[in-house]
């Protein structure tokens, strides 16, 4: 009997073992507390990663600048991406999984400035800092703007001081990410923590967030463990732990 039931675990394993698979997933390469990619952690790199786990797959983060996610997929040197840039990632193979995190994206201006922002002619005479990509996601807000007015960078975490020293009269960006780089820009010896006003201006589109994989099977087995996490209220904790 003992070695009927060693048995029946042995194949169990042997089976399961089978199943899983090692999920190389691309993410932004920094984007705190969401994606820290010095200690392989961060809200949404730890619900991925348990998520995935759920099902026995192996996962191995790798960061990319905002701007080569896409094409890291199309050249498949990964298996899946935390989001497709704006670019239909469907027409090269991808199957769309659910978000595991969905960015509040908001503009940000100093109190003492003044400004209201209700529509997109309000940015119109403004200078304005976003993330990769904001353009593409935001063509009504952000489209008109030239050039001259307009910058798109990787590097977010000094939002808070250019904005403070006037470089820029607005920047966009996810409301937890600039607190995030708000609190560490108090370190800076010029940097005054002045006041600043959120100006949301859209409601968020999850579809804009969604992971796409390569494989239908690995891409249902995290959603699956993405509603497992939901469930047991595992993806509160793991926000709790990073803001709280």
């Amino acid at each position: 009997m003992k070695i009927l039931s060693l048995l029946i675990l042995f194949f169990a394993l042997t089976s399961f073992s089978l199943k899983a698979d090692v999920v190389r997933v691309a993410f932004g390469e920094r984007l705190p507390p969401f994606v820290i990619p010095e200690s392989h952690s961060g809200i949404e790199i730890d619900i991925v990663r348990e998520a995935l786990a759920i099902s026995g797959h192996e996962f191995i983060p790798q960061y990319y600048p905002m701007a080569r996610i896409a094409i890291s997929f199309k050249s498949r040197k990964v298996d899946v991406v935390m989001m497709d840039v704006g670019e239909d990632m469907s027409v090269f193979g991808g199957h769309y999984g659910d978000p595991p995190v969905i960015y509040d994206n908001v503009f940000i201006t100093l109190k003492e400035s003044n400004i209201t922002i209700k529509k997109p002619d309000d940015l119109k005479n403004l200078m304005v800092n976003s993330f990769i990509g904001a353009q593409k996601r935001y063509p009504k807000w952000l489209g008109p703007l030239s050039a001259e007015k307009y910058s798109e960078k990787n590097d977010q975490s000094v939002q808070p001081l250019v904005l403070e020293m006037k470089r820029y009269d607005v920047v966009l960006c996810d409301k937890n990410i600039f607190k995030y780089y708000f609190k560490l820009a108090q370190k800076s010896p010029r940097f005054k923590g002045l006041p600043v006003v959120e100006h949301s201006f859209t409601v968020e589109n999850p579809d804009d967030y969604r992971p796409v994989f390569y494989d239908k099977k690995i891409r249902d087995d995290f959603n699956l463990g993405l509603k497992t996490l939901q469930k047991n209220g595992r993806i509160k904790a793991i926000y709790d732990k990073y803001l709280k």
